[in-house]
């Protein structure tokens, strides 16, 4: 039994009382009644082009289904907590009500927070969602949460990730040897594996970074996002394709203790709202990605692609990141499903989706 279920039992045990006469307990409803508000911290500068647009969906969605009779109230990066470590913190302290994040960013708490985002060469955006709504990813990431008096549902997704800018051509995988660059996740650590210093920076900054060679590279989303942060401005060399975000989940975690006072018609109006957003969002991106593809490359941005020899390297940097953790038996369980969920889902694609687009791109030229 996890800590906090010891505590919350006991609290049960503590609250009930018996009815005279009839030897039954009962108990009061634990949640709130009437209007409410939640106060939402996120790792998002405000405005962050479709990452903190999601978070807004959220908010948005759940006032509008709620009648207003839930607010969410949100705490941009640097509002009310500042780093990426601190939105965590301040939601599972109660400092804060709920986080609008990338899980991957909670490595260091649990290495399978990482899922949840994205790991390398894992799950595309389709194949997450197959996961986690149908295939038991789910009940791992409240699993996972769990242990930290967290409830969280997917409320966001990027799409598959760009290999990120770099001042020089990646000629070969010596060529992050003694790189500063900025990727979090599981990616990073194996991109350390190469010898890369590998940075983790909020997102609001990473422009001030590489602008001042604070850091030498970065990863960030995609062309749409990447060009509003206007990383353009400082380097031409952008790899399209990278190996550590293929699908990007981002996550709504609420303070489990705040999520149990809720009325069970508002846990659901966040839930389906999250759902709502994770789609949504996912949609935004790619619906934006081209055009400021096009906008980039018309500045003069080259349009680059690792060797195969360099994706290989991430291959096995990768397989070794992901073995240091397979003794943590919670890691293992959930990287188990993901592999068997990702399977069964990329076989039927390959032989539909895949077919299918090949063949319309041949014949419609």
């Amino acid at each position: 039994m996890s800590r906090r279920k010891f505590l919350k039992n006991t609290a049960m045990g503590a609250g009930t009382a018996a009815v005279a006469g009839t030897g039954l307990i009962t108990s009061a409803p634990a949640y709130s009644q009437g209007r409410e508000k939640l106060v939402m911290v996120t790792s998002w500068g405000r405005g962050l082009a479709g990452v903190f647009d999601a978070a807004q969906r959220v908010a948005d969605s759940v006032s509008a289904m709620s009648d207003g009779t839930l607010e969410i109230e949100i705490k941009a990066q640097g509002e009310l907590v500042s780093g990426i470590p601190a939105v965590f913190d301040a939601v599972t302290a109660g400092q804060a009500d709920m986080y609008h994040a990338a899980d991957y960013y909670y490595v260091g708490q649990h290495p399978a927070f990482a899922f949840f985002t994205a790991v390398p060469f894992g799950m595309t955006p389709i194949e997450l969602g197959n996961w986690y709504y149908h295939m038991g990813g789910h009940e791992l990431h409240r699993e996972v949460c769990e242990e930290f008096g967290l409830v969280s549902f997917l409320g966001g997704n990027t799409g598959a990730q760009a290999g990120g800018w770099f001042r020089k051509e990646i000629e070969s995988a010596d060529d992050f040897k003694g790189l500063k660059f900025r990727m979090p996740g599981l990616g990073g650590k194996a991109l350390g594996k190469l010898g890369a210093s590998v940075q983790t920076i909020p997102g609001s900054e990473v422009y001030q970074a590489l602008a001042s060679g604070a850091i030498d590279g970065t990863e960030w989303i995609g062309p749409w996002a990447d060009e509003k942060a206007g990383f353009q401005e400082i380097t031409k060399f952008f790899y399209t394709s990278g190996f550590h975000e293929p699908g990007a989940g981002l996550s709504v975690a609420t303070n489990a203790d705040r999520w149990d006072k809720l009325s069970p018609a508002h846990q659901k109006i966040i839930e389906i709202a999250s759902a709502e957003a994770n789609q949504w969002n996912l949609h935004q991106f790619l619906s934006n990605n081209s055009a400021a593809l096009d906008r980039l490359i018309a500045g003069g941005v080259q349009t680059l692609e690792f060797p195969d020899d360099v994706w290989d390297e991430f291959g096995k940097a990768s397989n070794e990141v992901m073995e240091e953790n397979m003794d943590d038996e919670l890691f293992k369980k959930v990287y188990d499903s993901m592999q068997n969920s990702m399977k069964l889902s990329s076989r039927w694609s390959a032989l539909s989706d895949g077919a299918y687009t090949r063949q319309r791109d041949r014949v419609k030229g």
